[in-house]
């Protein structure tokens, strides 16, 4: 994938998944949000820079370490000589992931809406969300209230019944045709019934009604279950992205 069709996803994912506080630093951007998430507690180096390397790693650093976070840099593919340097400078690769692309939504056959609830703002789906994703600190659970408001593109929000019980939810980010899937979750207990397909069939098609044209997701490599299913609706890799994370000073 080239380079300029990367930046566009990784830009539009970032607006789907917000950060409390961004810093602009020579064509990086530093995000914070009190170390809930890798993405909004990142650096991503998606622009041409001026500053020598070396003197912008150190900066970005101190930043971190202000906040008492760890510095991570969100690298993708093409930002290998810098994932080398970092590696040098004692960093070490933290969750390797995939982003993976549905090109042809409007392909996609629809799936007929039952037993599910659609919201358009998050404040009846977040109890849910914290319950399956057993979020349970508070601090984490503001910060991610305030994420949530803070982003401006248009949104979906889903949950699904059986029999009677809200039992799984999930949510979308819609910009530029392209929607970004993610939040995705079964209580545990009803895991393996075809729940979480379910689901993402469902939101992609409201996100298809609601105008996307492309579908996007992010998902950790070494879990091969959701691979399997974002295979089998459709979804194919598009770049590999990695963080690199440096203990903070104590």
């Amino acid at each position: 994938m080239t380079t300029k069709k990367i930046r566009f996803l990784e830009e539009i994912a970032a607006n789907g998944h917000v950060a409390l506080n961004i810093m602009q630093y020579d064509g990086w951007i530093m995000r914070f949000s009190n170390g809930y998430t890798g993405r909004a507690n990142s650096i991503s180096v998606l622009y041409p820079s001026t500053i020598p390397v070396e003197e912008k790693i150190s900066y970005c650093e101190k930043c971190y370490e202000k906040q008492g976070l760890p510095a991570n840099f969100k690298l993708t593919e093409k930002d290998q000589e810098l994932s080398d340097l970092l590696a040098k400078r004692g960093y070490q690769i933290v969750t390797p992931s995939d982003l993976m692309v549905l090109e042809n939504l409007e392909a996609f056959e629809d799936e007929k809406f039952c037993s599910c609830g659609f919201l358009k703002t998050p404040e009846e789906w977040l109890p849910y969300y914290f319950e399956f994703e057993n979020i349970t600190d508070k601090a984490d659970q503001d910060t991610f209230k305030k994420m949530l408001s803070k982003v401006m593109v248009d949104t979906v929000y889903l949950f699904i019944f059986h029999e009677c019980e809200i039992v799984a939810c999930a949510s979308a980010a819609i910009e530029h045709g392209y929607a970004l899937i993610q939040n995705i979750i079964v209580k545990s207990d009803m895991r393996g019934l075809g729940l979480g397909e379910k689901l993402c069939r469902m939101l992609l098609t409201r996100a298809k009604q609601q105008g996307a044209k492309h579908a996007y997701l992010q998902v950790v490599q070494t879990n091969e279950i959701a691979k399997r299913l974002y295979e089998k609706l459709g979804f194919k890799k598009a770049y590999s992205y990695w963080y690199m994370k440096k203990t903070a000073a104590k």
